[in-house]
């Protein structure tokens, strides 16, 4: 079984690449330390117990790229209650873990290629 699960697209995601994108084509303003390292950005669903190494080794098996940085994040359950007829409900949704992941310069992960 693989370390990751699957991988994360949403606007936050995408979003980063995009506004270092706009940035640099109206070189109005410099970008930042942290925008140009953010640019080839990608976050995936991995296991819990997963490590910042067998994360790495995982993406650049799978799609065949260079990794340079692994950053992981557990993110905690979020309780929930809500008041409904039949009374109080309560939940929570499961932790997991999330990696973001930073790519050589020059390389690119296509998720929409199979589609």
């Amino acid at each position: 079984m693989s370390v990751i699960i699957k991988p994360i697209v949403t606007e936050k995601m995408t979003r980063i690449d995009e506004t270092v994108n706009r940035a640099i084509e109206r070189e109005k303003s410099k970008p930042t330390k942290h925008q140009l390292g953010s640019r080839h950005r990608y976050g995936f669903r991995v296991l819990r117990d997963a490590n910042k190494i067998e994360i790495k080794k995982a993406v650049e098996d799978m799609y065949e790229v260079t990794v340079e940085e692994v950053n992981t994040i557990i993110v905690a359950p979020k309780r929930r209650q809500r008041y409904t007829k039949a009374g109080v409900t309560k939940g929570a949704t499961s932790a997991y873990k999330k990696a973001i992941v930073t790519l050589k310069e020059g390389d690119t992960i296509d998720f929409y290629s199979n589609i």
